[in-house]
């Protein structure tokens, strides 16, 4: 294990504090980085990635510099910050964490509860890079919620908010009321809010907030109408659709700051590159596996529309490779998923909330007629290009858990996963 390594298992190890003040006092010690270009600020429970996935492949087409800061990773640690969409090096961490632990621990010297977490030290390391790399716009992906978020030390171009549904409830709130006001923590003052389509009493909450901070509100459902008007995207489902939508808005909103053509938008939104969203995979032997995130109650929904389609195009149910992060998740996601599968493989992704198989088997329908296995992703996916699950013909869909998604790519794909994906379970 190389000493970089060492020390952000540490970060790690300390968890997850939700909070921002320490990131406040970090950005600080930086020299706020993050006030050095401009800055698309994303949240939501669903969507929010493949946005900013899509944001930045319409910026960046259109020829301007782009920052990148996503979390989690798939595979690697340097997916989470990109320019140009090129993630940093294992080199590149190398160099940062030894300039950035410096100020960590010089504030830690201080006071303890100043040294910035895992999620923290990750949002300061990009800021940092987009600062040095004269980035045109950033991008960035809240981690969990908004208000308390490390992220929301930024002073956006812009707020936007893709969708909100029960999620995190144990953090956030249990009420669609409560966590939308975690996630309007991001709106600044006199800043422009986009919206995706939210249920009512979200959206009441967000205008309010927003209201009260003097910013209109851009709303998807007010701009296209119907989702029939939605932009069209090379991601698949209805609910990318909702996602273009929205970042097809926030383009449209900064025309003043970045000027983009209308065939630049569609050009990038039918070449976005988002892994392990409904990402169709051959397998060495020409079967289809197929890579999907969904992994909590709204992203049931968009997982039951996906199967349907995929069902209605193959004229078969495909075998499931799942494996889940907590039972409000799993309660969801499982009767879906048994209303389209022919068969279950149950797996335990590596992390503390995973779920076990035996918990897993408990939890699908009794109804459900189709085969029930257990295995590991090691046994499954043996070599690149491999899956030992099912039999020929057989389609295969990787659903439940992003963290399970990337288990798989690291095995799946030949360019491999140097130094592991260990630090995947830290947001």
């Amino acid at each position: 294990m190389t000493e970089t390594e060492r020390y952000l298992y540490g970060l790690r190890n300390r968890g997850s504090k939700y909070g921002i003040e320490r990131m406040r006092v970090f950005a600080e010690a930086l020299g706020h980085p993050e006030r050095r270009y401009p800055v698309i600020h994303v949240a939501g429970t669903n969507g929010k990635g493949s946005v900013c996935a899509m944001l930045e492949a319409v910026y960046r087409r259109a020829g301007y510099r782009t920052g990148l800061f996503t979390s989690p990773h798939l595979v690697r640690l340097g997916e989470r910050v990109q320019v140009n969409r090129q993630p940093l090096s294992d080199a590149q961490i190398d160099t940062y964490v030894a300039r950035l632990r410096v100020a960590g621990e010089a504030l830690a010297a201080k006071d303890p509860l100043n040294h910035p977490t895992f999620f923290e030290f990750m949002a300061g390391m990009g800021m940092e890079h987009f600062a040095e790399e004269r980035v045109d716009v950033a991008i960035l992906e809240t981690g969990l919620g908004g208000r308390l978020d490390a992220t929301n030390v930024v002073d956006p171009e812009v707020s936007v908010i893709t969708s909100i549904s029960l999620d995190h409830t144990d953090i956030l709130g249990d009420t669609l009321a409560v966590i939308a006001g975690e996630k309007a923590g991001i709106i600044k003052p006199g800043r422009p809010v986009v919206i995706g389509c939210l249920p009512p009493e979200a959206e009441a909450v967000i205008r309010e907030v927003a209201a009260t901070r003097g910013c209109v509100v851009h709303s998807v459902r007010e701009t296209f109408g119907g989702a029939e008007n939605f932009p069209s995207t090379n991601l698949e489902g209805n609910f990318q659709r909702h996602n273009a939508a929205v970042a097809s808005l926030v383009v449209r909103l900064l025309q003043g700051r970045f000027r983009v053509t209308q065939a630049v938008v569609e050009a990038a939104l039918h070449e976005v590159d988002w892994a392990g969203r409904w990402q169709r995979v051959r397998l060495n032997d020409g079967r289809l596996l197929i890579l999907d995130s969904s992994h909590n109650p709204e992203g049931a929904g968009a997982l039951e529309d996906n199967l349907s389609r995929l069902i209605a195009a193959t004229g078969r149910k495909p075998i499931i490779l799942t494996g889940i992060l907590g039972e409000e998740r799993a309660a969801a996601l499982l009767p879906v998923m048994a209303r389209h599968a022919s068969g279950f493989v149950l797996l335990q992704p590596d992390q503390p909330r995973a779920l076990a198989p035996e918990r897993l088997r408990a939890l699908i329908p009794a109804a459900f007629s189709g085969t029930v296995g257990a295995s590991t992703v090691a046994e499954l996916f043996p070599e690149p290009g491999v899956c030992t699950a099912g039999a020929g013909g057989d389609t295969l869909v990787v659903a439940g858990s992003i963290y399970l998604v990337g288990e798989i790519c690291a095995r799946l794909f030949a360019h491999g996963v140097p130094g592991g994906s260990c630090f995947q379970d830290a947001v």
